[in-house]
């Protein structure tokens, strides 16, 4: 079983936003169980949080960027890339600006920060996707393919008409190569393409070493002097016998294939979960990733609702956050291991050390309260009363439960356990539901009792 990671300690880094040109401190904060990775903006007075998820992306032109409302936040695919290579499933993003600092072109730099933090392990089990039948994605010459497998490999090619390029692959066995292998990898770019970008008065935080420059154009002393004046460049300005500006000497003889995949990784961490699967791409961009990243969330939503159609399901925190009113550190469900609507649930609740309620309920012998095993089951009543149905602005209704009887308390919870909870309905008449509970740790029966809830209230 993994377990879910956090950082252990606030880290921060400053930088200049590529596209920008503005400064920006970015600092990683540890966040609890089940939070995800978010962002949020520092600078702003309301501190605007947003969710990187998929269905957040507004903007694919020059990165990947999660807005909500009016609220952006630019260039975050470095900095997931380097969240899905070292395992951290929850971590508070804070930036003090729109847009991430591009630093070196790669996400060495955070995984040194978080490294520097260090990783702690958290209680509640990691959730995996997994698929069990290929999705793909073909729009022209750009190809990605998703195909079943029971850990996560990638095989990578890019393919352009320039001799510094060419045609380049990689393959990384597993995310234990990230590290080493790919992290170091610098975004890349052509010359021509950076001359028209800052013209337009765009890439206004680039410089010629922020990322590797292919020079497709013959250096002449009148393009030097231009390039110095549009980008008040001081340094050097030298063609490359490697093909590259500079000669600027690669970290990988396939630097720009490796860093394909790193943005690759990046970006489909934003479906929320690490991904269990052969992926197969061939000349890929942001566009093509977030394309098939939603290709994925789609037929796992398809073989969500057919398993219901077939009488079960599993629910994922998002999905309890969908349906329940509840937050932390009053959310009580982690996850919901079967659901058969209206009928029965089974779910769990992992009891942590991190539980607030520890603090003051017997801190020195911490034993879970009774009175909160029974809201935890009263939650999942909800949820199996609640799931599936919806009001007429779209929001599922309310649930108000009404009563309370026959509880016992037939054992301790304490942190580390496994709180399991089987639920049955047992009536439900005119919106009234009558359901059943029982709580177990491992296969020791820990609470039970019956309640009443009237479902669809206002």
């Amino acid at each position: 079983m993994s377990l879910q990671q956090t950082i252990a300690k606030s880290v921060s880094l400053t930088g200049t936003g590529l596209h920008t040109g503005v400064s920006a401190t970015v600092t990683l904060n540890p966040a609890p169980e089940n939070y995800g990775i978010r962002f949020i903006r520092a600078d702003l007075e309301n501190k605007t949080e947003i969710l990187a998820d998929i269905d957040n992306v507004v903007d694919l032109a020059r990165g990947t960027t999660i807005g909500k409302g009016d609220v952006r936040v630019y260039s975050i695919e470095h900095v997931m890339s380097c969240l899905a290579g070292l395992g951290i499933d929850n971590c508070k993003i804070e930036v003090d600006a729109q847009e991430l600092p591009l630093m070196d072109g790669s996400s060495i730099p955070y995984v040194n920060l978080i490294q520097q933090a260090g990783i702690v392990e958290q209680q509640a089990e990691r959730e995996y996707l997994e698929i069990s039948e290929p999705v793909m994605y073909v729009k022209g010459d750009v190809a990605l393919g998703i195909f079943p497998l029971d850990h996560f490999r990638l095989t990578l090619e890019i393919d352009y008409n320039y001799p510094a390029l060419g045609a380049q692959y990689t393959t990384m066995f597993s995310l234990d190569d990230y590290v080493n292998d790919f992290a170091p990898a610098r975004t890349f770019c052509f010359l021509s393409e950076i001359e028209k970008l800052r013209e337009q008065g765009l890439i206004k935080g680039g410089t010629l070493d922020s990322a590797l420059v292919v020079q497709d154009v013959d250096l002449t002393n009148e393009r030097k002097d231009y390039i110095r004046r549009l980008f008040a460049w001081k340094g050097a300005i030298e063609p490359g016998e490697n093909g590259f500006l500079n000669n600027t000497e690669l970290r990988f003889y396939n630097e720009p294939c490796r860093h394909k995949a790193l943005d690759l990784i990046g970006d489909l961490y934003l479906l929320g979960k690490p991904l269990r699967a052969h992926i197969i791409g061939a000349r890929t961009g942001h566009a093509a990733n977030i394309a098939v990243a939603k290709k994925i969330r789609e037929y796992l939503n398809q073989k969500a609702e057919k398993t219901v159609a077939d009488g079960g399901v599993k629910l994922c925190y998002e999905d309890i956050l969908n349906i329940l009113p509840h937050r932390y550190p009053f959310l009580l469900v982690d996850k919901v291991l079967e659901i058969v609507p209206g009928k029965s649930i089974v779910a769990a609740k992992n009891v942590s050390f991190n539980d607030n309620f520890f603090q003051g309920h017997f801190p020195q012998n911490p034993v879970m309260p009774g009175v909160l095993m029974i809201e935890a089951m009263a939650q999942a009543g909800g949820i199996m009363g609640l799931y599936g149905a919806k009001t007429k602005d779209g929001e599922p209704p309310k649930v108000l439960f009404m009563g309370i009887d026959k509880a016992r308390f037939r054992g301790i919870v304490r942190p580390g356990d496994t709180l399991r909870m089987e639920l049955k309905m047992i009536q439900f008449r005119r919106g009234i539901g009558k359901f059943e509970g029982k709580c177990f740790v491992e296969d020791k029966l820990v609470c039970e009792a019956e309640m009443m809830a009237m479902y669809g209230s206002e």
